[in-house]
């Protein structure tokens, strides 16, 4: 009868543990990401975006290297590390929020370092300000 009662006891903590976890995601889901926002200025027409890019192997090249620099430095946050790189014909623009100041120049240096200085338009937002 005792190994009943705790048995009995043990599947309802484990029943309100799977309902409260539940719940946790299902909260988690129905948010929005932080960059809603910025995604739809960006699914605006008037801006360029990687897609439309004219997948010219130079540019696509560019992209890759300034993607993997990026991704390499473990010091930068998921959104660095997630900011959109466009390039066409030669020319970079990096856009999306980033943590920081710090962010937003680090990685402007790193497409600049590929790219080139006259290359480059950083139109990154820093989270919170945009």
């Amino acid at each position: 009868m005792k190994h009943t009662k705790i048995l009995c006891i043990a599947a309802c903590g484990m029943l309100l543990s799977f309902s409260a976890q539940a719940q946790q995601d299902h909260n988690a889901m129905s948010t929005n990401a932080d960059n809603t926002a910025v995604n739809n200025r960006d699914r605006n027409d008037s801006e360029s975006t990687a897609d439309q890019a004219q997948n010219d192997l130079s540019d696509r090249q560019i992209m890759q290297k300034i993607r993997k620099s990026v991704i390499a430095d473990k010091s930068l946050s998921t959104y660095a590390h997630n900011v959109k790189i466009i390039a066409e014909n030669g020319q970079v623009t990096l856009k999306g929020p980033v943590r920081s100041a710090a962010e937003k120049q680090t990685i402007e240096r790193k497409a600049i370092k590929i790219a080139g200085a006259d290359n480059v338009t950083n139109e990154m937002s820093i989270k919170g300000q945009n």
